[in-house]
């Protein structure tokens, strides 16, 4: 058996337990339904309309039930093919179907690299091209059963902030390589109770897989394959699959500006770098960086996918209440972001706190100027740098999604 499929059948993974479903919605990104709207679909698809999607590489579930409980509650006839190469995995994700009596779905056991037919509005492919023996092929396949009108949320890891994470899976594998499963997990937690302080892998505050579960260490120590990938590998891979980026959903993390001196000749230099190299730049002085997530389409509609702020769009805030965030922008005139050790600032005009209040109920951008009394070019002078701010940490979409 193939030591990546051993490992799922062995420790499922991430670790979840189907009775859980009666108590909560796990979510997150890539794939919550508002998302892949603001981000592929300019926040104007109509929910109403078939929806077909392939979750590739499921694993137990995450992506999966999130997306067909959200598509379920939007009222969405949609379709669902579940793929993924553990049959443990894939019995976990059934079951947790079943507990909340969610239909519409296939369940596939089986290699991503030959996925089945297509064309499919969405693709789901979240911690899995970094396991495959060949990612690129891996993404190029799925690009091909992809609808030329629709897009693709990904996760691969990152290097940087997975420090000390390769050097001790080449350790454990080299001590321990050959042992069971359950044993090498047993002999991983009595090495790192003995590791030296200098160890850099326990001088990384980023990481707490292996403190949740068996099945974390598994993934993130003991894995049978798994590479990191920079942001320019993954544009590069991307592009060579015939797909573009249509953003990260963190892009404002990236930003050197946000990490360097606000002073003529930092500036002078930033200016002089491309998107991308700006990208990367930023990737490697924020040094937290575990994990890319980001929106894909095909290369003739990347650039026009996402949603933009017309008098059209309807607002809605990611986990920010309107009236808290509106009283804080009125207080501070900012508004604080914070990853651990890092908080991000983004000044935002006290006026615009009136705006940010009258976010919800489905209110229109328009809708939003018209009540406060303002003209599209007045309300933009006070929107922009909501907008840029907010959407640059995945805190604001712009989405008809109920």
């Amino acid at each position: 058996m193939d030591p990546l499929r051993a490992q799922y059948e062995a420790f499922p993974y991430p670790e979840r337990d189907p009775a859980d479903e009666a108590r909560r919605l796990v979510v997150g990104s890539p794939s919550a339904l508002f998302e892949i709207d603001h981000y592929l679909f300019g926040g104007r698809r109509d929910w109403r309309r078939p929806f077909r999607a392939l979750v590739a590489g499921g694993g137990t579930g995450d992506g999966l039930i999130q997306l067909a409980q959200q598509l379920k509650d939007a009222g969405c006839p949609a379709e669902i093919v579940y793929l993924d190469l553990s049959q443990a995995a894939r019995r976990i994700a059934e079951a947790r179907a079943a507990a909340r009596g969610l239909s519409g779905m296939t369940f596939l056991t089986g290699d991503l690299c030959d996925p089945p037919p297509g064309p499919f509005d969405y693709v789901d492919c979240c911690g899995v091209l970094h396991h495959l023996p060949d990612p690129a092929a891996g993404l190029a396949a799925l690009a091909g059963v992809l609808s030329p009108g629709g897009g693709m949320g990904i996760m691969v890891y990152a290097p940087h902030g997975r420090t000390g994470v390769y050097p001790l899976q080449q350790a454990f594998a080299a001590l321990m390589g050959e042992d069971p499963p359950a044993e090498r997990v047993a002999l991983a937690r009595q090495a790192l109770a003995a590791l030296p302080p200098t160890n850099w892998f326990l001088r990384n505050p980023h990481l707490s897989d292996h403190q949740a579960s068996d099945a974390g260490l598994h993934d993130l120590l003991l894995n049978a394959r798994d590479r990191p990938f920079e942001i320019g590998e993954l544009v590069a891979m991307a592009d060579a699959a015939g797909l573009g980026l249509v953003s990260l959903t963190e892009p404002g993390r990236y930003d050197p500006a946000r990490m360097l001196p606000d002073t003529p000749a930092f500036r002078e230099r930033l200016a002089r770098l491309g998107p991308l190299e700006r990208l990367a730049l930023g990737e490697r002085l924020a040094g937290d960086i575990r994990m890319h997530v980001a929106y894909l389409a095909p290369a003739a509609r990347a650039g026009t996918a996402m949603a933009r702020p017309t008098p059209q769009a309807v607002p809605r805030l990611n986990g920010l209440p309107a009236a808290a965030l509106a009283r804080t922008v009125a207080a501070r005139g900012e508004i604080a972001i914070s990853y651990g050790e890092i908080t991000h600032r983004i000044a935002v005009p006290a006026a615009a706190a009136p705006l940010i209040a009258r976010i919800g109920a489905g209110r229109s951008l328009g809708a939003i100027a018209g009540a406060a009394g303002l003209d599209w070019f007045g309300f933009m002078a006070l929107w922009g740098p909501v907008h840029r701010g907010l959407t640059g940490f995945n805190r604001l979409h712009y989405t008809t999604v109920p």
